[in-house]
């Protein structure tokens, strides 16, 4: 099906059957999916930039995990989804929680990698500071800011021996627009945690042992409040890029998740 501009918003649409929605997380694009597509194979994968992220134009209003979800609610209605299972990454699982809890019966499942429900307290000053620097430096700014992330959020194991990863986490930054990052850093810093307990389908979360932005303890503690949740599952030698990072273990949890743990 390819690539469709809907609400002003880029979205790729692969396959037929039940929908997936898929959300990426800051710096990412709508490829950040594409090693794990063939964990979507029977079902309908729709893969979305995230306003002022990757093809799809800033909006007018300041970004937001309100607005996020706002822009997700409108691709969804103009598809006529009605029930979606929802897979994202970092930011993007801010954003699939706080679907989950607001429209229970929307979402059938959720699978989260380098899930967090909000950032960390001492982690939004340094958010923000990183959102000045890509406005004020613009394209040459992204660069430091690619090379400062690969350094700090990628496993050493991956940085010395997947050089595909790193190219791919490295471009899909560079290739941001630096005001549209810069927003979506400030979207972040300011996100708020969704109601856990209102989230009630089954639930698969996966991290890095190397993770700084979701450790280990913080996934464990937030797969506890949500009801539904599979324990854990923590990648050995992986940093905050698993979808890049651990592609194939990635790939093969998605699977045995909608293998088994679906309605």
């Amino acid at each position: 099906m390819g690539t469709q501009l809907i609400r002003r918003t880029a979205v790729e649409i692969d396959g037929a059957g039940d929908a997936v929605v898929c959300l990426h997380g800051l710096g990412g694009t709508s490829n950040t999916w594409t090693p794990l597509m063939q964990a979507f194979s029977g079902l309908r994968a729709v893969r979305i930039d995230l306003p002022g992220s990757g093809r799809s134009p800033l909006g007018e209003a300041e970004s937001s995990i309100a607005g996020y979800v706002d822009t997700v609610l409108a691709v969804l209605a103009q598809l006529d989804i009605r029930r979606a299972h929802f897979v994202g990454h970092s930011l993007g699982t801010i954003v699939c929680l706080h679907l989950a809890a607001a429209q229970p019966r929307l979402a059938r499942s959720l699978a989260l990698f380098g899930p967090l429900a909000a950032p960390a307290e001492a982690a939004r000053a340094g958010i923000l500071a990183r959102a000045r620097k890509a406005r004020e430096g613009g394209m040459p700014a992204m660069q430091e800011i690619a090379d400062a992330i690969v350094a700090g959020a990628l496993s050493g194991e991956t940085r010395r021996n997947r050089p595909e990863a790193v190219a791919m986490v490295r471009e899909s930054l560079m290739r941001q627009d630096p005001e549209g990052y810069a927003r979506s850093c400030e979207a972040l810093a300011a996100a708020q945690p969704p109601a856990l307990a209102e989230v009630s389908c089954p639930a698969l979360l996966a991290t890095g042992d190397e993770d700084g932005v979701a450790p280990p303890q913080s996934v464990r503690m937030l797969a506890e409040r949500l009801p539904a949740s599979r324990a854990p599952v923590v990648y050995a030698r992986c940093g905050h890029w698993t979808p890049f990072e651990r592609a194939a273990d990635c790939l093969r949890e998605l699977k045995s998740f909608y293998a088994s743990a679906l309605p």
